[in-house]
């Protein structure tokens, strides 16, 4: 769990498909409300994968600021003290990047390469039934913290993006996926390219004492 990190650029090494296979079979024993396993995942690789994002930075060059919104990720004014580890992560990931906030054409630029899976072999897409409550989101996030631990375990790296929710109609088109499912985010999977700033940023975690309340009596 220590060794985990998001991880914003990897090396074009393959990933094994029965690697792939092994990680999500594992990540599936998530604890879930009642064994309801509410996670739908779609893997995305070769000639697919490469249709998928392109397609995605093409819709998102044509409409940045207005693709559909499929859930809130922040409320409109995020409050203190989150608002300040937000514009801590963002100022650090900036000057990891080289891209200052003012720079638009720059944080575009980022976004782009979110969309291609950050050149990772392995591309990542999580659905959920429409029908569930939000409640499942719960459940939803033990999966893919499975699915990160598990990628560790293989000496693979990940980065959780919520940013893919954004793509739902690209995605739903593209890969086939019901009218019925939510998008709920992706993952980029494969070997971590170590050589840029940005895969060797150490965030400050919370001391156990900012977030712990021990109740004895």
């Amino acid at each position: 769990m220590r060794e985990r990190r998001s991880k914003r650029a990897f090396l074009d090494t393959p990933v094994p498909l029965a690697t792939v296979r092994g990680i999500l079979s594992a990540a599936s024993h998530a604890p879930s409300s009642s064994n309801t396993q509410p996670w739908r995942c779609y893997v995305v690789t070769g000639h697919a994968r490469e249709r998928v994002t392109e397609a995605a930075v093409s819709a998102y060059r044509e409409n940045p600021e207005t693709l559909p919104l499929q859930y809130p990720f922040f409320p409109t004014n995020l409050p203190a003290p989150f608002d300040a580890r937000f514009s801590t992560f963002r100022g650090m990931l900036g000057d990891a990047q080289g891209v200052p906030r003012s720079d638009i054409a720059g944080r575009r630029r980022d976004v782009e390469r979110q969309f291609r899976f950050f050149d990772a072999p392995v591309g990542l897409i999580f659905t959920m039934d429409r029908r569930l409550e939000w409640a499942s989101f719960l459940c939803y996030g033990c999966f893919l913290q499975n699915i990160m631990l598990a990628a560790r375990s293989e000496g693979l790296d990940t980065c959780p993006q919520q940013i893919w929710s954004l793509q739902s109609t690209v995605l739903h088109r593209e890969l086939g996926i019901p009218e019925g499912e939510m998008v709920i985010a992706g993952m980029s999977l494969g070997y971590a390219d170590n050589s840029v700033p940005e895969n060797n940023m150490r965030l400050a975690k919370l001391e156990l004492e900012e977030f712990v309340s021990f109740i004895d009596a």
